[in-house]
């Protein structure tokens, strides 16, 4: 095995995903490019299954899992904050209301960025605050193009259903009015990284007497201009 580290199991662990890299493979492929014993092959490519490091396609390979393209996005969260400071403060001048950036980490969503609103009535959410993924219009967004499992679990209990996610889908951005919070209003659209997955939200919230009943019509286009900026920046090289 080459480029050996002297840790036995990370070393045979990144054998695999190295020889997974290349495509799928089933377990008797594993064997053959790593050279490990097969019940070893096994225990560890099962192991980094239950991780969402590797994952199954639909003859049963190993593949890479989706959790790699997660830790990827979260690399490129430096640059992510960087281009949205400005973003966020064009997007809240044009719109008069408060803007916000979300990640989603686990069952929650995490404010990262945001520009207030400089004077009267707004909502305000401070950066680093964390946030149900159950209700409001980012975490429509954050859960829309997540994989059908999870997909499933994070319609258990939540302010909106599998039907309002289609139609998040079919538009490219999601609106909420009162979920998260009696009297607010949010329109959000997604931040994809270089391999198109969605990493973030871009949301606009202000008062429903503002903002409407129909918050979209008056803020999508500008909110989703917003996330595609975002998105660019995301994906120069």
């Amino acid at each position: 095995m080459e480029n050996t580290s002297g840790v036995g199991v990370l070393d045979k662990v990144t054998s695999i995903l190295g020889t997974l890299e290349a495509g799928p493979a089933t377990l008797a492929g594993l064997v053959a490019v790593t050279g490990l014993a097969r019940p070893t092959a096994h225990r560890l490519a099962v192991a980094l299954e239950q991780h969402r490091l590797v994952a199954r396609d639909v003859e049963g390979r190993f593949i890479l899992g989706p959790r790699l393209g997660e830790l990827s996005a979260a690399a490129g969260e430096d640059r992510l904050l960087a281009a949205a400071g400005p973003v966020l403060a064009r997007l809240r001048d044009v719109s008069g209301e408060s803007a916000q950036l979300y990640r989603r980490q686990g069952g929650v969503r995490i404010c990262v960025a945001a520009a207030e609103r400089l004077s009267g009535l707004r909502d305000t959410v401070p950066v680093g605050v964390t946030l149900p993924m159950k209700v409001g219009a980012a975490a429509q967004v954050l859960l829309a193009w997540e994989e059908p499992e999870r997909l499933h679990r994070g319609l258990q209990g939540a302010r909106f259903t599998a039907t309002a996610l289609s139609g998040v889908r079919r538009r490219g951005w999601a609106q909420s009015i009162g979920e998260r919070e009696l009297g607010v209003a949010s329109v959000s659209a997604p931040v994809r990284g270089p391999a198109n997955r969605v990493v973030a939200a871009v949301t606009v919230s202000g008062p429903i007497e503002r903002l409407t009943r129909h918050p979209g019509a008056l803020l999508s286009q500008t909110v989703v201009e917003a996330a595609d900026r975002l998105t660019e920046a995301l994906r120069v090289t």
